[in-house]
C-alpha cells in the first residue's frame, strides 16, 4: 500500500465526501451547480441521487449520520463490530454497538472515488488472503488491516452455507487483528420447525456473544423500541415494492439502491425510516401523475437483476439505465422478506417470511432470529438453486410479478456458489421465456473488466435479443 493511502483515515474520508454531499443543496440552485464543477469523482453519485429530491437529500443524509457514528464511536461509547451486508445490524443497535459493514464501505468507496478500493483489495493480499476471495469485502477491509480504519472489538458474520468467500474473509480479518469472532449458520433448508429452531437457538449465542463483548445486557424496551422501527420500515418497503409493479414504474432508477442501502445502514434507525418515507412520497406522487420515475420520462424496458448491481465509479450503471429509458425493477439485495411484501403475499410464500411479535423479549428474539435469516442472499443462495424458496424460484417470481423484459447476473470473480449455478440458472430462466444476460465484470473492481467493456457487452445483449 502506498504511503499516500495510509495518510488519511479510510472512515474519515468517507464521512468527509457523504457529510460534504449532505449540505451541498443547502444554497441556491447555482451555487450547488457551481459546486458540482469541483467535485469531478463524486459528481455522479451526487447529481443520481439528489437529482431525486427530498428522497436522495435523506439517503445521502443517512449514509452521513452513519459515517459520523463510524468515525466518533468510541468518543460516544460505542463498541464496533465488522459486519456484513447479509446481517441485520438492528440487533447492534439495540446493544450500542456500531455495525461495520464490509461492503457497503467498499461501494462508497467505489462509487465516490476514480482510483476505487485497489490499494484495499490488493492489501488483504499482500498479508496473506487469496486473491480469488469476493472484492466485496476486501474493499474496505484491507484498510482495518492496514490499521487506518476505526478501532475494531469484534467481528461478526452470518454466511457460512451460503457463501464461503464472504465467511472466509471475516475469519481471516479475526485470526490477522486477533479480535474476538463469532459465526451464525445458515442450514441449507430455509424453513421448518427444525430449521427455526436452528436460527433461533444459534441468534441467542450471539446475543450472549454480543453483551459479553460490549459489557452491556441487552434492554427489553431499547429492542422493542428498534424492532418497532422495523416495523414502520418494513411497511414502507412493502408500499414501496408495490409501486414498483406499476406501468410505468413511478419510482426513479437509484430508489432500490436507496432501499437496500439505508436498510442495510440504519435498519431499526429513525433515519432509514425518514429516507423511506421520502422515497414513498416521491413514488406515490409520480404514481398519482401516471409518470415514469426515469429522468427522459419514457419506459422503454424494465430489467430485473437476479444478484447484486454494478458498483462503478458515478454510478454508471444506474445513469446507463436511466438514458437508455430502462426502469429498473431492482435485485435480491433490494427485495424483503417481511410477511406483508407484496411478492409473499402474490405466490403464498408465508412460509418463506418472517413477521414481528413483540410481546416479550423471546418472542422479539425469535423474530429477529428469522428475520436475519431472511436477509439478502442468505434467504435465497443457502441451498440447491432450484430448490423450493431458492435463488431460481425467487428469480422468476420476483421477475414475473414486476413483468421484467430481461434479467441480468452480475457478482465478482470471488462469488463461487453463484456462479457454480448461474449457467444452469440461466438456461431455466431463458426456457422460462426471459432473456437472461450474464456480465463477467467484477462488481467492485474495474480492472477485471472495464465499465466500457461491460456496457458495451450489455447493450449488445438488448440488441441481439431485439429488445432495444
Amino acid at each position: 500500500m502506498r504511503r499516500e493511502t495510509r495518510e488519511y483515515n479510510f472512515d474519515w474520508m468517507l464521512w468527509s465526501a457523504f457529510s460534504s454531499a449532505s449540505r451541498i443543496k443547502m444554497g441556491t440552485e447555482k451555487e450547488y451547480r457551481t459546486v458540482l464543477k469541483y467535485i469531478p469523482y463524486f459528481r455522479g453519485i451526487a447529481e443520481a441521487m439528489l437529482g431525486t429530491g427530498e428522497a436522495g437529500q435523506k439517503f445521502i443524509d443517512c449514509c452521513a449520520a452513519y459515517l459520523d457514528n463510524l468515525v466518533n464511536a468510541r468518543e460516544r461509547g460505542l463498541k464496533t463490530a465488522i459486519t456484513t451486508f447479509c446481517f441485520s445490524p438492528a440487533i447492534m443497535y439495540a446493544l450500542d454497538i456500531m455495525p461495520i459493514c464490509l461492503e457497503v464501505l467498499t461501494v462508497m468507496q467505489t462509487l465516490s472515488y476514480k482510483r476505487g478500493t485497489v490499494e484495499f483489495l490488493d492489501y488483504c493480499n499482500e498479508v496473506g488472503y487469496t486473491e480469488t476471495s469476493c472484492s466485496a469485502q476486501r474493499g474496505s477491509l484491507g484498510a482495518y488491516l492496514a490499521g487506518v480504519g476505526a478501532e475494531i472489538d469484534m467481528i461478526v458474520t452470518d454466511t457460512p452455507g451460503v457463501c464461503d468467500t464472504n465467511a472466509n474473509a471475516f475469519s481471516f480479518a479475526s485470526a490477522y487483528l486477533d479480535k474476538p469472532f463469532f459465526q451464525l449458520d445458515m442450514p441449507p433448508q430455509l424453513d421448518g420447525e427444525r430449521s427455526d429452531d436452528y436460527h433461533i437457538g444459534d441468534f441467542k449465542g450471539l446475543i450472549a456473544f454480543l453483551e459479553q463483548h460490549s459489557g452491556r445486557k441487552l434492554d427489553l424496551d431499547r429492542l422493542r423500541e428498534v424492532m418497532r422501527e422495523i416495523e414502520k420500515q418494513d411497511e414502507l418497503v412493502a408500499e414501496i415494492e408495490d409501486l414498483a409493479r406499476l406501468v410505468p414504474n413511478p419510482l426513479p432508477v437509484p430508489f432500490n439502491f436507496m432501499v437496500h442501502g439505508s436498510r442495510f445502514l440504519f435498519a431499526g434507525m429513525k433515519e432509514c425510516t425518514a429516507a423511506l418515507e421520502a422515497m414513498l412520497k416521491l413514488g406515490r406522487e409520480n404514481a398519482a401523475r401516471g409518470i415514469s420515475g426515469l429522468t427522459g420520462g419514457v419506459e422503454k424496458l424494465r430489467g430485473f437483476w437476479c444478484y447484486i448491481d454494478h458498483y462503478t465509479q458515478s454510478m454508471r450503471l444506474w445513469q446507463m439505465l436511466d438514458r437508455n429509458g430502462i426502469c429498473y425493477e431492482g435485485n435480491i439485495l433490494s427485495r424483503s422478506w417481511a410477511m406483508n411484501a407484496p411478492h409473499v403475499k402474490e405466490f403464498g410464500k408465508e412460509d418463506a417470511a418472517y413477521s414481528l411479535d413483540l410481546t416479550d423479549l423471546d418472542s422479539m428474539i425469535r423474530s429477529m432470529a428469522l428475520l436475519n435469516s431472511r436477509m439478502p442472499m442468505v434467504k435465497s443462495i443457502r441451498g440447491p438453486y432450484d430448490a423450493p424458496n431458492m435463488w431460481l424460484e425467487d428469480n422468476l417470481n420476483l421477475a414475473r410479478m414486476y413483468r421484467a423484459d430481461f434479467i441480468v447476473y452480475n457478482g465478482t470473480p470471488g462469488c463461487r456458489n453463484t456462479w457454480g449455478m448461474v449457467k444452469l440458472m440461466a438456461r431455466d430462466t431463458e426456457k422460462a421465456g426471459i432473456p437472461t444476460f450474464i456480465m463477467y465484470a467484477d462488481a467492485f473492481d474495474d480492472r477485471v473488466e472495464s465499465w466500457e467493456a461491460t456496457q458495451e457487452r450489455f447493450e449488445e445483449f438488448l440488441k441481439v435479443r431485439g429488445l432495444l
